[in-house]
């Protein structure tokens, strides 16, 4: 093989290489807002590990009995003291159950713990998971983000811009355990305040399984 065949082999693949960097890179940082679904979006999970959320895609086609997946999203603190819990919310035991009824069927829940709620996450991964493990959490954690503001996690500026992702006075997250329910296509179909328990959730879910 010649040296300029060889030099534009290598170009090519050079330029190959790269146009599937952009692919990867597609909705993190600098470009969320170029994404049609949470399927582009990489989320670091509470071990450390980054996970493509591709993993979360319907499996085509499915298998007998297996509706698709439907997902849903929310921001996680663990309850505060009675003393302190003036919102009453305590909503760890309610997406367990649900998880447990519902998981066999398609249905995948992502917690991501945040802590830009009266501080009420403050501890390490590690923290957070042995906490989570007390209630018996078997679906799936990530690793502590921001939700609102500059430093917001791209997958969260995203889903907060998405038509029916959209809250109340302003799309700012309002508290711990808002949540997101997505269709097996990826796309946002429905917000929910974080005064809904996870119940409420249920009604909608026949319609995504």
């Amino acid at each position: 093989m010649s040296l300029r065949r060889l030099v534009r082999r290598t170009l090519l693949a050079g330029a190959v290489g790269v146009r599937g960097l952009t692919r990867t890179m597609c909705a993190q940082e600098t470009d969320w807002q170029s994404a049609k679904s949470i399927y582009e979006f990489h989320a670091t999970d509470i071990d450390g590990n980054d996970v493509s959320l591709e993993k979360y895609r319907q499996v085509s086609p499915p298998p007998p009995g297996w509706g698709g997946v439907a997902a849903v999203l929310f921001n996680s603190a663990p309850p505060p003291p009675p003393s302190l819990n003036k919102t009453g919310i305590t909503e760890e035991p309610g997406f367990v159950d649900l998880y447990g009824r519902y998981a066999e069927r398609g249905l995948r829940i992502l917690a991501f713990p945040c802590n830009q709620f009266g501080k009420q996450e403050p501890g390490t991964n590690e923290e957070i998971k042995a906490f989570a493990a007390g209630y018996g959490v078997k679906f799936d954690m990530f690793s502590k983000i921001e939700v609102n503001g500059d430093g917001a996690h791209p997958l969260w500026k995203w889903m907060k811009s998405q038509p029916k992702g959209k809250g109340t006075m302003g799309n700012a997250i309002k508290w711990n355990f808002s949540k997101f329910l997505i269709n097996r296509e990826g796309h946002v179909v429905k917000r929910y305040s974080p005064m809904d328990d996870p119940f409420v959730i249920e009604k909608d879910l026949p319609a995504y399984l």
